[in-house]
């Protein structure tokens, strides 16, 4: 038994009211939606191309401009991201995503205002930076404001507002695409600014995490957060056990000294940092935002006209398959929804793949023709079973266990870092698509045979969860730590019981040393 093992058999004391936290999540992924959908607009083309003509003689902008539009975003989220640690520790999580929100107001303002390329940038770049402070922060506050026993939900409604967010871009791109003013993209644009105020106006009603208050030893604002959050009185027995043991987990982490970024990078943490950065990079490359930044145009390019109606249907799919996926994260772990789901989109990801280039040829200038549409129309439904087990699995099941194995000292750190990784990757696939997808000098011209490489990635996903991901279901953060402690090997993780609690300790502590005070008798 290691000497900080942790138990704690507080499952169900009081009501959900951590629920109240989904108010917090964000659509903010509705650019994601958008911008695909806007890149494929006439008028946009017309209005901010430099000249260069497409494959059909029409007015648009190039591979690279495209390229570039589309994943300046995610260099400033990546940014963001990154700087998402210091804010939150020094402003706390609450004040830290109000501020991150007006970052991203200026940058839709910029966006909207824009009718060339560079403003629009610029405006593309400051709205990222905010999503990426918003992106690490959002989990952060979830994972150390939830019970353990619906943890996995509550971190996993993330993905489901992201899933929400590329909806409602569907929609209104799908409503707006034919106008023939700056309203076909200045509409769908503005209509991010209600996603800012609903955060603003959410964060302003919930408290600050009472992990962040005992990080600053604020004990009696930690009390009155956790009983606001868990709906019960604060001299409840719920809540004094559950802040005496969060208290007591975080003196023991106090007591090894205190943790900066290089200490992410040692030991046990590193192991952890590998895992989040592995997982969060990993969800990029099974190839979901190829879907929904390029889809509409890539749809357009394989010989579908209603190229945004079956973008609409994808994302119809895409909510509606995160339901199944927040019941079995906390019903049947974490590891198996990881694993299976991993292994139905690698199945997925090559059929496409094959139907695809089997069924498609090109002409002399480069346009796509089909030789078979009952195959193309088959192609759409195996993306949409992709789309269902991304959606099901890695898309919120990602988030929850980035949110859940770091140790409180450097949680904020850690899962800025791995957030950032997300966004470094998502940066990468943006870039680099048009190009890999494209016809054109410079261009690989794979069309469809890109989806070979998701398959391939969606395949090291697989073994990747099988000897990496722990199985967290049921544990608090502060169990979770003595997991990793424990048990060197993840396959060996699943039925692990933690047998000690960090008060226990404590309490050994304090027999040893009478002088120290109880954490009852510091309150």
């Amino acid at each position: 038994m290691s000497p900080f093992s942790v138990h704690n058999d507080t499952d169900n004391h009081g009501n959900c009211g951590d629920t109240s936290t989904n108010l917090v999540l964000p659509c903010f992924r509705y650019d994601t939606g958008t911008i695909g959908g806007i890149l494929a607009m006439p008028y946009w083309q017309d209005l901010f191309s430099t000249g260069y003509k497409n494959v059909s003689g029409h007015l648009d902008v190039t591979a690279s401009q495209s390229a570039t539009i589309v994943s300046i975003l995610s260099a400033g989220t990546f940014f963001g991201a990154l700087g998402a640690a210091p804010l939150a520790d020094a402003v706390g999580r609450r004040l830290g995503l109000i501020l991150s929100s007006i970052v991203f107001i200026f940058g839709v303002i910029l966006q909207t205002a824009a009718t060339a390329i560079p403003l629009f940038l610029a405006g593309r770049f400051f709205a990222g930076f905010g999503v990426g402070l918003i992106s690490a922060t959002i989990p952060l506050y979830q994972s150390e404001t939830a019970p353990k026993w619906i943890r996995g939900v509550i971190v996993g409604s993330y993905q489901l507002a992201i899933t929400i967010g590329l909806l409602l871009a569907s929609i209104v791109n799908n409503a707006t695409h034919n106008m023939q003013n700056t309203g076909c993209y200045r509409i769908p644009i503005a209509v991010q600014f209600a996603w800012a105020i609903i955060l603003i106006v959410g964060m302003i009603i919930l408290p600050e995490t009472p992990r962040y208050y005992i990080k600053k030893d604020n004990l009696p604002a930690a009390t009155k957060s956790l009983a606001i959050l868990r709906r019960l009185d604060q001299t409840h027995p719920a809540i004094v056990e559950e802040l005496t043991e969060i208290q007591a987990n975080h003196e023991y982490e106090q007591s090894l000294g205190k943790a900066t970024y290089l200490d992410c990078f040692k030991g046990n943490l590193l192991k952890r940092l590998l895992t989040g950065c592995a997982l969060q990079s990993l969800q990029q490359l099974t190839g979901i935002n190829f879907i929904f930044y390029y889809g509409t145009q890539f749809f357009k390019n394989s010989g579908f006209h209603n190229s945004f109606v079956i973008s609409l249907i994808t994302n119809c799919v895409n909510v509606a398959s995160t339901f199944p996926g927040l019941y079995a994260i906390d019903k049947w772990g974490r590891r198996p929804v990881l694993f299976w789901g991993a292994v139905g989109m690698c199945v997925c990801q090559f059929i496409v793949a094959i139907l695809g280039t089997t069924t498609t040829s090109q002409d002399a200038a480069g346009a796509i023709i089909v030789h078979n549409l009952p195959a193309q129309k088959a192609a759409i439904a195996f993306i949409c079973i992709y789309i269902f087990f991304f959606a099901a699995s890695w898309g919120p099941v990602a988030w929850v266990v980035t949110g859940e194995i770091f140790p409180l000292k450097v949680r904020a750190k850690s899962l800025s870092i791995t957030t950032a990784s997300n966004w470094m990757l998502n940066w990468a696939i943006a870039y680099s698509t048009p190009y890999l997808v494209n016809y054109g000098p410079g261009n690989a011209n794979l069309q469809s045979k890109i989806f070979f490489i998701w398959g391939g990635c969606c395949f090291i996903c697989i073994a990747f969860v099988y000897f990496m991901i722990y199985e967290t279901k049921g544990l608090t953060l502060e169990q979770v730590d003595e997991l990793y402690a424990e048990v060197p090997d993840a396959r060996n993780s699943v039925g692990w019981k933690p047998t000690i609690t960090f008060r226990e300790i404590r309490a050994e502590k304090t027999a040893h040393h009478p002088t120290v005070e109880t954490t009852e008798e510091a309150a």
